[in-house]
C-alpha cells in the first residue's frame, strides 16, 4: 500500500470486491477515522476487526496480488513476501515463536447475512398478496426495512404541506427522497416529473430514488430526459438484487454512477452487475 493506493483497485472496484468476497462494506465511515485513501481505510479496517477476520482478508487479498501478478507477468518486488505474511497471520492467530492475542477487535458488520436476506424476500412476496389499498404501505415499509438492513437510515414517510414523501434515506453522505408506486400500469412521464419537482423544492443536494413495482414506461423516460437528479429502479431490479444477494447500498450506487455518467436516470440490475 503506497500513496494511498491498494494493489491496482479503484474505489468501486474495492469497495465491491470487498461486498462480493468478503461481505464488508470498506466505505462504511467507522473505517475512514484515520482518512478516505483506500490504504488508510484498509490500515484502519485491520486495526478494528477481530485477528479472525483479519486474517481472512489479508488472504483474500494475497490470492487476489497473486492473481494480479500472474496475469501481468511482473516480478516479485518484495522479499519473502509470503514467507512475512504467513508470519504476520500465525502471529494474529497466537501461533509461532512470540504467541500474542494481538487484535481484541469486534468482527464487523457483514453487509448481509442469509438469514436477513430470505425474511426479505418472504416479506416482498407478501406484498405481493395484499389487497390493492394495503400494497402501498406495505411496499413502502418494506423498502425501509431493506434500506435499513444495509445501513442506509431510513426514515419512513413524512407529509409536508401539499406534498407527501414516501420516505428518505442517506446513502454515502447523499440524502435521497423516496417514491414508491405498487401500481398495476407502469409509471410515465408525468409521475417522474412530479417526483422531480419534490426534488426540486428540497435543498439542491437531495435526490431521489423512484421506486417502481410495474416499471416505467420507454416513452416516459424518454420524455423524461436526461440530467435529472434522481434515479428509477422496478419489481425485477428488487428480485434480481435479493436473489443475487447483492446489497441494495451498492445496487444504487451504480444506479448514481451509471446516471452521472450517461444522464440516464434508468439502467437494469442485472447489466449493471452482469
Amino acid at each position: 500500500m503506497e500513496g494511498g493506493y491498494v494493489l491496482d483497485f479503484s474505489d468501486r472496484t474495492i469497495a465491491s470486491f470487498f461486498s462480493d468476497e468478503l461481505n464488508f462494506d470498506i466505505y462504511d465511515v467507522r473505517y475512514a477515522v484515520t482518512g478516505t485513501s483506500k490504504a488508510k481505510r484498509l490500515r484502519c479496517f485491520l486495526q478494528m476487526v477481530d485477528a479472525q477476520t483479519a486474517v481472512r482478508v489479508l488472504d483474500a487479498l494475497w490470492t487476489y496480488r497473486v492473481a494480479l501478478r500472474t496475469k501481468t507477468g511482473e516480478s516479485e518486488q518484495v522479499f519473502n513476501a509470503h514467507g512475512r505474511l504467513l508470519a504476520l497471520t500465525d502471529l494474529l492467530q497466537g501461533k509461532g515463536a512470540q504467541p500474542t492475542s494481538a487484535l481484541f477487535g469486534q468482527p464487523p458488520v457483514p453487509i448481509y447475512d442469509q438469514r436477513t436476506l430470505q425474511h426479505l424476500k418472504a416479506d416482498l412476496l407478501q406484498v405481493s398478496t395484499l389487497a390493492p389499498h394495503e400494497r402501498g404501505y406495505a411496499f413502502e415499509a418494506f423498502l425501509s426495512k431493506l434500506f435499513n438492513a444495509y445501513g442506509l437510515k431510513a426514515r419512513e414517510g413524512f407529509r409536508n404541506r401539499g406534498e407527501q414523501i414516501d420516505g428518505s434515506f442517506e446513502l454515502q453522505g447523499e440524502i435521497y427522497l423516496v417514491e414508491a408506486k405498487w401500481h398495476a400500469a407502469r409509471i410515465g412521464v408525468a409521475e417522474l416529473f412530479t417526483f422531480q419537482g419534490k426534488i426540486d423544492q428540497k435543498a439542491a443536494w437531495a435526490r431521489g430514488l423512484f421506486i417502481s413495482d410495474s416499471g416505467f414506461t420507454e416513452e416516459g423516460l424518454h420524455a423524461f430526459g436526461r440530467g435529472k437528479r434522481l434515479v428509477c429502479m422496478d419489481g425485477l431490479d428488487l428480485s434480481y438484487a435479493l436473489d443475487k444477494a447483492l446489497p441494495i447500498n451498492h445496487v444504487i450506487s451504480r444506479k448514481v454512477r451509471h446516471a452521472a455518467e450517461t444522464g440516464h436516470s434508468f439502467a437494469r440490475v442485472r447489466d449493471l452487475f452482469p
